[in-house]
């Protein structure tokens, strides 16, 4: 599905009713990043990353809601972005940084409205993950540039997929029953480093 199209998340939902009866999790993960300078960034593609991930992610939410989770409770976890582009701004991530913190204010939102519906919202924030798509496309592939981030990170190296994996397990599990609206930071004590892992001049 895209999630940009209403009609088709709700027809997905209901494809999956069909199929198992229930929902009990779901995850917000579309997204879409590049990088660029604001200056040049086109109107159209900031518009497309805030379609993806901001109204992707209510869109999927809503009808999530309406479909099931309204009348019978679940979690919906949202992936946000690296802390530090979000709360202290990253050059050329403007588009996603706006669209995350965006995503951030919803999960607190929805996590007060839907409470008494037994809904949690939660969220994860994740850092630099080894080896994954993100991290090609955004580093470049320079080592330079990747060992800047890795210097911005208290822990000293990278998260990987698993470290995510387990989060959000916790997260959406009976073991965090009690924790709804919070953005749970899984970057190694980045978010706490002052100053910018990257800048435009060194890209």
């Amino acid at each position: 599905m895209d999630v940009r199209n209403p009609a088709e998340v709700e027809a997905a939902f209901a494809a999956v009713l069909a199929e198992f009866g229930k929902v009990d999790i779901v995850v917000n993960g579309a997204a879409g990043n590049f990088l660029s300078p604001a200056a040049t960034l086109t109107y159209k593609g900031f518009r497309t990353v805030m379609e993806i991930d901001t109204m992707g992610t209510f869109n999927v939410s809503k009808a999530a809601h309406n479909a099931w989770l309204g009348e019978h409770g679940g979690v919906i976890l949202n992936i946000s972005a690296w802390s530090r582009t979000v709360l202290q701004g990253t050059p050329l991530q403007v588009h996603a940084g706006s669209a995350k913190a965006a995503v951030d204010a919803m999960t607190c939102t929805l996590a007060k409205e839907w409470g008494p519906a037994g809904i949690r919202v939660v969220a994860i924030t994740p850092g630099p993950i080894s080896g994954t798509e993100g991290m090609k496309r955004l580093g470049g592939g320079k080592k330079a540039i990747e060992e800047k981030f890795k210097g911005a990170i208290p822990l000293l190296k990278y998260g990987v997929a698993s470290d995510i994996a387990d989060a959000s397990l916790f997260l959406v599990s009976d073991a965090a029953r009690m924790i709804t609206g919070v953005i749970l930071l899984v970057d190694g004590g980045s978010w706490l480093s002052p100053g910018d892992a990257i800048t435009v001049a060194s890209l």
